[in-house]
């Protein structure tokens, strides 16, 4: 079986120690070149051949959104799949990082092997081109993280109110399951409560969001999260049951 062929790009000598470290005990991962800014990143990708580029979104010389930026524009034939490793966690940054190209967005600090495990992921035969694809449980991921992925690989936008009020709600109903049997009375207020608003508008923002999701027609990502067809594009879920369903997932994940 050939190798998975990996480019590190991270300005942190230690990041690039620890992933290279990972990678070189691999049998079936070739590093490639390991370097600390964007422009010698894009450098190798034109001159080797790259399966799998871990980048950071901080760097000299070029940053890592500019550099998946150049990779969307090239004329090359063979682009490398991108796994986004950073410190940064906001909604504006994981979309922009989407639209750039990501097929992972991860954060620090992070757990080595499950940066393994997505290397894998991405070059497996069947591995779909979604970007952000739902995976299985990832110890590593913040729930936040967590629902951002789900949320970006179904095609909600994170620029819309219902993104945000729909992620609280979730988050809401892990940290307490009781709540999600009182969705009016008790869920859609303590939401408006923290977004200084109503409970009526909540309940929208939250129908709209989900609307989006299915006119994108990504339904089956949300059937690739629990692994068996759930749901099909005419089969829209009421607010109440899509907050569970993801609610429990998360729940399963992290008691895992």
């Amino acid at each position: 079986m050939d190798k998975v062929r990996v480019l590190l790009a991270d300005d942190s000598q230690a990041v690039r120690e620890e992933l290279e470290a990972v990678l070189r005990e691999r049998s079936d991962i070739e590093l490639v070149d390991s370097v600390d800014n964007g422009a010698q990143a894009l450098e190798v990708i034109q001159t080797k051949d790259v399966d799998v580029l871990v980048t950071d979104l901080v760097m000299p010389v070029m940053d890592g959104f500019a550099l998946m930026e150049s990779i969307s524009r090239s004329r090359n034939a063979s682009k490398p799949r991108i796994i986004v490793l950073t410190a940064l966690m906001r909604d504006d940054f994981i979309q922009r990082a989407v639209n750039a190209g990501a097929d992972y967005y991860m954060l620090k600090p992070y757990d080595p092997q499950v940066v393994v495990d997505r290397i894998l992921d991405l070059t497996k035969p069947a591995a779909l081109p979604t970007p952000l694809r739902p995976t299985a449980p990832m110890p590593s991921c913040s729930v936040d993280e967590r629902i951002a992925n789900v949320f970006l690989s179904m095609g909600i936008p994170a620029h819309i109110k219902g993104y945000h009020f729909l992620r609280e709600a979730i988050k809401t109903v892990v940290d307490n399951p009781e709540t999600i049997n009182a969705i009016t009375k008790e869920l859609y207020p303590a939401v408006a409560k923290r977004f200084n608003t109503s409970a009526s508008k909540v309940e929208r923002a939250i129908r709209h969001a989900i609307d989006v999701a299915w006119s994108r027609g990504q339904v089956e990502n949300l059937n690739q999260l629990f692994g068996s067809r759930i749901y099909v594009k005419s089969d829209k879920p009421t607010n109440g049951e899509f907050i569970a369903l993801i609610a429990d997932r998360l729940v399963i994940e992290r008691s895992a």
